[in-house]
């Protein structure tokens, strides 16, 4: 009787180590704050396409689990159908990656206020953004100091600004790059060169894609941009 309860009990040990999944094993989890209705789902572009993982239906409670096997980090999308015939703010951007994923945000600002935890190459992407906001916005300035029609500048003051809207944006491409090029242990670094920067001059996507570790360059965005540097190099 003492060797069915040893037993017994080492069965239940081995099925709590098991855990949910495998180490391939993502779940997102969350809540979105007064959602009564709808539908949620958890979608990607594994190679150009939209696909939806899975759905949830939301009927009194805006809870949600979802559960994937993904092979490395990639960009997923949650995306909420209200269903109001609108479809502006209704998809949270995110970068999902083996492991327990949570997101929380409102339904009535559903990706503006999310939080997402959990994912280490989110939060490089969230450090990344918050910089590049800042150089987005100065460029909406530049535009609309030339745009204002009640104060309209002189042939001067528009050369002037264009030169400081050039010189922004190239302020932003060399941030891009160089973060980048100091991220290389993480999937952040092609995500960037390829979705951010991939018309920059080759030797700088040379440099991005020979610095990143092994297993960054043996994942997805990985293996993109080395497939993208090697057509780039037979047009020349």
């Amino acid at each position: 009787m003492k060797n069915l309860t040893f037993l017994f009990a080492i069965a239940l040990l081995l099925i709590s180590c098991g855990g949910d999944g495998n180490e391939n094993t993502m779940i997102v989890t969350g809540n979105v704050k007064g959602l009564k209705k709808g539908t949620l789902y958890l979608q990607h572009i594994p190679d150009s396409t939209l696909v939806t993982l899975d759905s949830l239906v939301v009927d009194g409670d805006g809870s949600f689990s979802f559960k994937t096997d993904i092979e490395s980090p990639e960009i997923f999308y949650l995306y909420l159908n209200k269903k109001d015939n609108n479809d502006i703010n209704d998809r949270i951007t995110f970068f999902g990656e083996p492991g327990q994923i949570n997101i929380t945000t409102s339904w009535n600002t559903f990706d503006v206020n999310a939080k997402v935890e959990g994912s280490e190459t989110q939060k490089k992407l969230e450090e990344y953004r918050k910089v590049m906001s800042r150089f987005n916005s100065k460029n909406l300035e530049f535009m609309q100091l030339a745009a204002d029609t009640e104060n309209p500048l002189d042939s001067l003051q528009m050369d002037s600004i264009q030169r400081l809207s050039d010189k922004n944006i190239q302020r932003g491409y060399a941030f891009a790059l160089n973060f980048a090029l100091n991220n290389k242990n993480s999937h952040i670094a092609p995500y960037i060169a390829l979705t951010e920067v991939s018309d920059a001059n080759i030797k700088y996507l040379d440099s991005i894609y020979n610095s990143l570790a092994t297993e960054v360059a043996n994942a997805k965005y990985g293996v993109a941009l080395k497939d993208y540097l090697e057509n780039l190099k037979k047009e020349e």
